[in-house]
């Protein structure tokens, strides 16, 4: 047991030192993200040192289970497969623009303007995508205007980490966490409308008492930011296949149809009709081909690594210490709170598949309270530090590439004062309505 328990702490402290200082290993023109890699060294350590034989792994990985990783991580990649098809013909970028342009003169409106625009594209997308597609747009048209870019990018990163909640697609660790604990898309929805309301709504409020100041100033310049769709066909065909998908995973309860099945058969069928309607065109897929290499597959190696180690633990009895120590009880406080500052520790996805575990001896209103509060501190603890998810890093990452001086202590600053009042509104009002 102290030996799985010291390669899982030393995998996540490896983690958080690699993202933090050495994100990307550099093999000639090769690029590679370092967290999976460190993550398989740490799993297949636990495999071949026998503390999580093999035989174990492959039948959690083949069984018919709300928990299935493989499962679960298809799902994922089939729905960032649709929007990030969207965000390759163009259809983000245009919404930004079009925003851009119907702010005015007014900062106060832009703000307002970008707020509602990235949450509600979150909601039906996801909240990576939509961070790695405005970020850069937002740094352009402020350094063309000559305003500062920090109140934009700042509301920007905050409202897609809080409206990611709204629906079990809106982020991985949603889905891993609601398949886990067996909940639909419905239930979900249900549940989680009321609390991300409000963190929403508290969330705009804050980041409005920090910036009001610098918003007053009038917007001198206007950079010229008129975009076209290039090709409305294979527009149309994204947003039709995009809109079934959530439509049929909305009532897949009623159909007895998987999830995972449902998003894996409408992204295969937007690359089979996209290049079926680019042949007929006679013009090459470029879009398709941007998508399928965009998809972050190493998010697989990552989950299925985390899998392993979150696995050694359950093994071994760890998770249900956890449990006993937040209590079977499970209080939406506690559990919320705790996840938040695990996801500061080692990131939400690893929190999600440990919390997974964690959750799994309670039963009734104790794990559905308890999984709700740990999937709302999921997606509002990416706001605290930059270690909080993935995106976080990324969207730092785009900061330094564009000369953006915002460093890990700004991040954390703005974070606290967010996403702590949020975190509370939302817990606060899953409890009374639960």
């Amino acid at each position: 047991m102290i030996f799985s328990l010291s390669i899982f702490l030393i995998t996540c402290a490896l983690l958080i030192g690699a993202v933090l200082f050495f994100p990307r290993l550099r093999i000639g023109k090769l690029g590679i993200d370092t967290y999976w890699v460190i993550a398989l060294i740490g799993a297949l350590t636990l495999i071949l040192s026998g503390n999580c034989p093999m035989n174990e792994v492959l039948a959690e990985m083949t069984s018919d289970s709300a928990i299935n990783p493989l499962k679960i991580l298809t799902l994922f990649l089939s729905m960032t497969a649709l929007s990030v098809f969207l965000d390759e013909v163009g259809f983000f970028r245009y919404l930004a623009s079009k925003m851009l342009g119907s702010a005015g003169k007014g900062q106060t409106k832009l703000f307002f303007l970008l707020y509602g625009t990235v949450s509600l594209l979150t909601v039906f997308t996801s909240n990576d995508i939509v961070i790695l597609t405005f970020t850069p747009f937002i740094c352009y048209f402020s350094k063309n205007a000559g305003i500062d870019p920090i109140p934009y990018l700042v509301t920007e990163f905050v409202a897609a980490n809080s409206w990611s909640m709204a629906l079990v697609i809106g982020n991985p660790t949603n889905i891993y966490l609601a398949t886990a604990g067996g909940i639909g898309f419905l239930d979900y929805f249900l549940h989680m409308i009321l609390p991300t309301v409000a963190a929403g709504l508290v969330s705009l409020f804050m980041l409005w008492l920090l910036f009001r100041k610098k918003l007053k100033k009038p917007l001198d310049a206007m950079p010229s930011t008129k975009l076209r769709i290039a090709d409305k066909g294979l527009l149309v065909l994204g947003l039709l296949h995009l809109g079934g998908c959530t439509v049929l995973v909305a009532v897949a309860s009623f159909l007895s149809l998987p999830m995972w099945i449902i998003c894996l058969g409408f992204a295969l069928s937007l690359f089979i009709t996209a290049s079926v309607y680019c042949l007929i065109r006679r013009r090459r897929p470029l879009e398709l081909a941007h998508t399928f290499f965009r998809v972050p597959w190493q998010l697989a190696p990552f989950m299925l690594s985390m899998f392993v180690l979150i696995l050694t633990l359950q093994r071994y009895g760890i998770t249900d210490k956890v449990t006993g120590l937040l209590g079977s009880g499970g209080s939406v406080l506690l559990y919320g709170l705790a996840a938040y500052l695990a996801c500061n520790i080692i990131n939400n996805i690893p929190m999600s598949v440990f919390f997974s575990a964690v959750l799994l001896p309670l039963t009734g209103t104790a794990s559905t309270g308890a999984t709700y509060a740990v999937i709302a501190a999921s997606n509002l603890g990416a706001i605290f530090t930059p270690v909080g998810a993935l995106a976080g890093i990324m969207w730092m990452s785009i900061l330094r590439e564009k000369n953006i001086k915002f460093s890990f202590a700004d991040f954390t600053k703005y974070g606290a004062i967010v996403s702590m009042p949020a975190l509370l509104a939302a817990l606060a009002v899953l409890q009374i309505t639960l």
